[in-house]
């Protein structure tokens, strides 16, 4: 790695923030005072974004660190942060040469987005290194029912079998009725849906309970939903043994211990 533009006696550096939200968006920001393309990729001149001061160490610490900011660019908005588009986006900060940005860039730190705190027009963000991700246990504690979470690597299901696009027919508060649905809306309990269009394209809400063809969503969607706004839905999973032997025939992926004793053992006698 070639870094001599750092050794100059007047120094041209500049922060550079790439920003990849859980919905595919990627949005890129700089602290210099004007526009820079990089690799083709344009990063919006937004000097008001600091980051803190970042160590870099071989050590196993939790690189965390803070970046502070104004709500002074379109793409960064109150409503989005309310809408929780930025939860689990992720970030890389670099730093680059403004007066020659072809030159190669020192990567500092990258990570995801923790918590997110408002005061008044400005936020601050706390960065989870992948240090952080050290907390998690080594080996996985025992449980009745199953750890994997539907679809993911552990589970080994392809989502898309259990996937269905529709049109939202009518919408109250957190109940939404959608026509492709017909009387199969108790499959997609602890499920998900996702919108497609409209205000709240990109964002997903887990499904607490369904009947008939309307789903009850954990939360009320942040922006109005209107009648004919595509959604994509996705079943869910209780994570119980028989509905994964029963439901989806995957008992031999279920990752839980359905018949291990449990603290309650002692009281499962005749005549508890």
């Amino acid at each position: 790695m070639s870094l001599d533009w750092l050794d100059r006696a007047v120094t041209s550096s500049a922060y550079l923030w790439r920003l990849e939200r859980a919905d595919g968006v990627a949005l890129g920001f700089t602290s210099h005072d004007r526009d820079l393309v990089i690799d083709a990729f344009r990063y919006r001149a937004v000097p008001g974004m600091v980051p803190s001061t970042i160590a870099l160490s071989d050590s196993l610490e939790v690189d965390n660190v803070e970046i502070a900011g104004v709500m002074s660019n379109a793409a960064i908005t109150e409503a989005d942060l309310e809408a929780r588009r930025w939860d689990g986006a992720r970030l890389y900060i670099s730093l680059v040469d403004w007066d020659q940005p072809e030159a190669e860039a020192l990567p500092l730190i990258c990570g995801e987005f923790g918590e997110i705190s408002r005061s008044g027009d400005r936020f601050t963000v706390e960065m989870l290194g992948a240090a952080s991700f050290l907390d998690e246990p080594v080996a996985p504690v025992t449980s009745p029912t199953c750890r994997a979470e539907f679809g993911d690597r552990q589970c080994k299901l392809g989502l898309h079998r259990f996937q269905m696009e529709g049109a939202v027919v009518s919408a109250s508060g957190e109940e939404i009725a959608i026509a492709a649905l017909a009387d199969s809306a108790a499959d997609y309990i602890f499920g998900s849906l996702r919108f497609l269009d409209g205000p709240n394209c990109g964002l997903s809400h887990a499904i607490v309970d369904g009947q008939d063809n309307k789903v009850r969503l954990a939360d009320p969607p942040a922006g109005p939903v209107a009648e004919g706004t595509r959604v994509m839905l996705t079943q869910g999973c209780n994570k119980n043994f028989a509905t994964c032997r029963d439901r989806f025939a995957n008992a031999v992926n279920f990752r839980g211990e359905p018949y291990l004793p449990g603290n309650d053992l002692l009281t499962r006698y005749p005549g508890a």
